[in-house]
This record gives C-alpha cells, sequence and structure tokens, in this order.
C-alpha cells in the first residue's frame, strides 16, 4: 500500500472540492460511463479514458492495487448501433450486423485506450449483458410509484422525486422540450424520460412484463454499476456533457429504486475537448478519431505516439477545457523527449507529484514537478527510480526502446570502452566513440555510483 495520502476531488454534486473518504478502504468503488461503440472513438472520447485513468493509478496507489475495482462500461446497445449495422450490412440479419458493428468497435477502442496508456478497468461490462437487472430495477420503480407505463413505453416520473435536478441544478418548472428531452402527450411532465420501450419486428428486443422491447440510455448504467459495486459507491465520473440528462437521470432512477440517499458520494466530469472553440463531436463533423490520429497522417500529416496524446490531454487541468491543435501535440512531443527512459523498481514517487494529484488530480502541477525532476534525473541517475514512479503514476512512463540482444551487447561493449579510455584520460577517442553512439540515436549518460563513487554510464536509445 501506497503513503497515506489526504485526497480532495471536486464534487459536481456540491459544486465544491471536498476531502475523499471511501465507503470502504478496502475496496474504492468507481464506475465511469464508456464508449457507445458505433463508431471508432475520437480523441474527445480519449479524455475521460486518460482522466479516470490517472485516477485509477492514483487510488491504487494509495489504497492498494487489489483495493480498487474500477468499471468502465460498453454501451452496445443503442439506436445509433442499429443505424449503422444497417448502413454497414444490409444484406445482414439486423441482430448479426449488430454484433458484427459492436465487436468491432469495442476491440478498436480498447486498442486505443491501450495504445493510450491506459490500464484495463477491473471490469468492463456490456449493457446487453444486464438486461435482466434492468427489468428488476424498473419493476422495483412501478411497484414504488417512481415510474408508469404510457404509449407502449415506461417511463420514469420526475415529479415523484422531491430533489431531481439535484446534479444539474436543474428544477422540473425550468425544463423545456430540448436537445435531448422529448415532449410527448404521453408523458406526465417533459422531463419524464423511457425505462423501457417496445421493438419493431425487425428491432433487438428482450422478453419482459411490458412486452418484447429493449430499454432506455440511463436505465443501463443503473444497472451495470449497481451490479458491479452496490447501491451506493465511492465516485461517479464522466464527460461534462453526461450531466444532465444522462448522470441527472441515472441518480434519480437508482436512489429511487433503491430508497438511498445517493447513488455516489463524489461525481467527477472532465470538460470538453475544443476544436476553433467548438466542442469535438462526431454531430459536428469536426472529429478525429484515436485510431486515425495514432496510425494514420490525418493530423499534421503523420502518425502520433500515444503518449504523446495522453500528455497533450494531461497539460490542462481535466475540469478545463482543451483547444486541441497540432501544435499542442508538438509541445507535448517536445516535452516528453526529454524526459528519460526508465524502469519501475518499487521507489516511492515524488511528494510533490503526488500531493498535485491528490489535490483534485492537478495534472498540471504534477507535470511541472515531472519535468523538473526529469532534468534532475539527467543529471544525477540515482533519482531515475523516483522519477519512473512518478511518471508511472500519469501513466507517463517512457520506455526503454526493445533492442535485439547482439545490439544491446555492442553497445555496452562500446560504452565500458569509452569508459576505459576516460579512465585513461584519452578523452579525443572518448568522444568519439560518444558520437559515434549519438548518431545511431544512441544517448549516454555519465554520472557517478552512489556508493562507491565510481564513474558509471548509462545508454537509452532516444525516440
Amino acid at each position: 500500500m501506497g503513503t497515506e495520502l489526504q485526497l480532495k476531488f471536486y464534487n459536481t454534486l456540491t459544486r465544491e472540492k471536498v476531502g475523499f473518504q471511501p465507503i470502504d478502504r478496502n475496496n474504492v468503488r468507481m464506475y465511469v460511463c464508456g464508449p457507445t461503440v458505433y463508431d471508432f472513438a475520437h480523441i474527445g472520447n480519449a479524455r475521460p479514458a486518460i482522466v479516470f485513468d490517472v485516477l485509477f493509478r492514483l487510488l491504487r496507489h494509495v489504497y492498494g492495487e487489489s483495493h480498487v475495482t474500477y468499471v468502465r462500461n460498453i454501451t452496445d446497445l443503442d439506436d445509433k448501433i442499429n443505424a449503422r449495422a444497417l448502413r454497414d450490412h444490409p444484406g445482414l440479419p439486423l441482430n448479426t450486423a449488430i454484433r458484427l458493428v459492436t465487436e468491432k468497435t469495442e476491440r478498436q477502442y480498447r486498442k486505443d485506450t491501450t495504445d493510450l496508456g491506459c490500464l484495463e478497468p477491473t471490469v468492463q461490462p456490456r449493457a446487453t449483458d444486464s438486461i435482466e437487472q434492468m427489468i428488476t430495477i424498473i419493476e422495483t420503480l412501478i411497484a414504488k410509484g417512481h415510474a408508469y407505463r404510457a404509449a407502449g413505453e415506461v417511463l420514469f416520473d420526475t415529479k415523484s422525486m422531491a430533489d431531481y435536478g439535484q446534479l444539474s441544478k436543474r428544477n422540473l418548472d425550468e425544463q423545456q422540450a430540448g436537445a435531448r428531452v422529448a415532449v410527448d402527450e404521453h408523458k406526465k411532465s417533459p422531463g419524464d424520460f423511457v425505462l423501457w420501450k417496445l421493438s419493431d419486428e425487425n428491432e433487438p428486443g428482450w422478453e419482459s412484463p411490458w412486452g418484447r422491447g429493449r430499454p432506455g440510455w440511463h436505465i443501463e448504467c443503473s444497472a451495470m454499476s449497481g451490479r458491479y459495486l452496490g447501491d451506493v459507491f465511492d465516485i461517479h465520473g464522466g464527460g461534462l456533457d453526461l450531466i444532465f440528462p444522462h448522470h441527472e437521470n441515472e441518480l434519480a432512477q437508482s436512489r429511487c429504486a433503491n430508497g438511498t440517499h445517493a447513488m455516489a458520494n463524489v461525481w467527477m466530469h472532465n470538460g470538453f475537448v475544443q476544436v476553433e472553440g467548438r466542442k469535438m463531436s462526431k454531430s459536428e463533423g469536426n472529429f478525429v478519431t484515436i485510431y486515425e490520429l495514432l496510425e494514420t497522417d490525418k493530423l499534421g500529416g503523420r502518425t502520433w505516439p500515444g503518449d504523446v496524446l495522453r500528455l497533450a490531454m494531461l497539460m490542462t487541468h481535466y475540469r478545463e477545457p482543451i483547444d486541441f491543435s497540432v501544435k499542442r501535440l508538438e509541445e507535448a512531443e517536445r516535452l516528453i523527449a526529454k524526459w528519460p527512459a526508465a524502469d519501475v523498481s518499487g521507489a516511492a514517487p515524488d511528494p510533490t507529484v503526488l500531493a498535485a494529484l491528490g489535490d483534485d488530480l492537478n495534472t498540471v502541477a504534477a507535470i511541472q514537478a515531472l519535468h523538473a525532476l526529469a532534468q534532475a534525473a539527467n543529471a544525477d541517475i540515482s533519482l531515475l527510480p523516483t522519477f519512473a514512479a512518478s511518471a508511472e503514476l500519469l501513466g507517463l512512463l517512457p520506455k526503454k526502446a526493445e533492442v535485439d540482444e547482439a545490439v544491446v551487447a555492442e553497445i555496452d561493449t562500446k560504452v565500458r570502452q569509452r569508459l576505459e579510455l576516460l579512465k585513461a584520460k584519452n578523452f579525443a577517442e572518448a568522444d568519439k566513440l560518444r558520437d559515434e553512439l549519438t548518431a545511431k540515436g544512441i544517448q549516454l549518460k555519465d554520472g557517478k555510483d552512489a556508493a562507491t563513487g565510481e564513474r558509471i554510464t548509462t545508454w537509452e536509445i532516444k525516440r
């Protein structure tokens, strides 16, 4: 278990930064809304994956790797998925086409997040695997008077919850028809939302007490979070755009079904990724997918490493918007190129880096401290273990390049030869060997053994 640290996070629910106290220190529980797998994730979708991965790493450090449960769902049930399946596979049965779309997209998302240096969440449940739990929640809501049937749908009755709107700070009187709230004659109130709707013969559907149908969007996350984390858990995360209606409605239906004062004790939301001041989104058409950024020359006429995109995201505080550009990627790449490659060796992270992350995930301050540590480690290799542990906490540890054993042996031989030349004060020949290795992209770092005081040299292959 890592050094005890008092964590503070901004809680969207209370609009203030609060000290974090887990419900159970032996099982700290976090749920983050994952992708709807109808299309490859764009770099705006990368931000929550990266932000909450840093939080996952921090919680693991503080409470222990085996004492944190991180659930990030896969939404494989959505009208957008149905439309994509019909478009991409018009000759196939719809269910077969849907499976092809969702499996391909989920597979790519998992690869994308791995390429961005994200740890695997503890559980990545698919919505379609929790239909039974969704039906149970809906039955409970009806029995408790929080839901009703109308026009073939089951709807949540927002007026049945006295403090509905507590997360977004909206009240029912202010809610008008909007982008995600349809006004239908069969609704008791404009803000009432679908829990279950009937499916046409050619649409995906499951048998239920209300006929063959499929769940609404919000009930999916209530079912999956409850199934894996319990009625009340520690942290719920996602993008700023999910506060309303998605998270507001999740919160409402979960609390009303379970009879609890809360769904999650802390709600955390990352800011938008913008392009020229507009939110990056598929609907705006101003997006670049993670795949395109990492594997094609669509942005800036070249591919970009995953750690560069990760650093570019973390150079801004998670609650602030990011204006994304090639210039930003170039800045991140220049910075990370100055950091030494190192292996994690069990050392403790730098206290300044750790304290910054503990203060509402202040990655800006953490990266500033990490860069200062990198510069110090370049001059004093005894600091490399501390640098490595600190960089690993941010998921930004520069890895040593994989090199053929014969090449490693050849480089080690030349490094030893150079050390002998330096001992003999044959500086001209030593410089020739250094220049020869530098020309091959091999950077030497001279230092002293802390125990013996002898000159030692390490090397790494720079990108």
